[in-house]
């Protein structure tokens, strides 16, 4: 299928979820998904960079900006990719990431959004997908801050990195399992 990406509807959905590696290299693998960009969200320092991210100090979260072709993929498709290659209900942690840096977030961009997260978080609590509650956070979307530039493509300019077979290729493998249909033709 040949799309016209200059006549799509775009729409920015911007996500923390551990490290925003696994995040990156999941989304980059998205049907529909334009662009994806690491970096910094909700915290009080200006400028962060990611060794002041680490600390914990600065309140940001690890995030990745998703752009995304609404006529390809929706937001709630987007939501549930989100939701199946993290754990939404533990607190600043991400299995062995540790701290604010890492907790789960949707930063939304608009109203309905907002609306369509809590309404798949929702349905997520009322399945019971998940044995602990959900406690992710659902706040508008604030000052992006992008991370440095080897941040960005980091798993696929470094697949054979430990962190990217043990951490990142687990949540991409799990992706391409559960999402085959969803995926981006190689």
């Amino acid at each position: 299928m040949n799309w016209d990406y200059g006549t799509m509807a775009r729409e920015t959905i911007t996500l923390g979820g551990g490290c925003f590696w696994c995040l990156e290299a999941v989304f980059q693998e998205l049907e529909g998904v334009e662009s994806i960009v690491s970096g910094y969200m909700g915290g009080r320092v200006e400028n962060p960079r990611y060794q002041e991210v680490c600390l914990g100090s600065t309140g940001h979260v690890e995030v990745v900006q998703v752009i995304f072709e609404t006529e390809m993929v929706t937001l709630r498709e987007v939501l549930a990719v989100f939701f199946t290659i993290h754990d939404p209900t533990t607190w600043d942690r991400q299995g062995n990431d540790e701290g604010p840096q890492y907790r789960s977030a949707v930063f939304y961009h608009s109203e309905e959004q907002k609306q369509q997260a809590a309404e798949v978080m929702r349905e997520l609590e009322m399945a019971g997908v998940y044995a602990d509650r959900i406690v992710t956070e659902l706040r508008p979307a604030e000052r992006f801050w992008p991370a440095e530039g080897y941040h960005q493509n980091y798993y696929r300019a470094n697949p054979n990195q430990s962190y990217c077979l043990f951490v990142v290729g687990p949540k991409v493998k799990k992706f391409r399992e559960k999402f085959a249909g969803k995926r981006k033709p190689s």
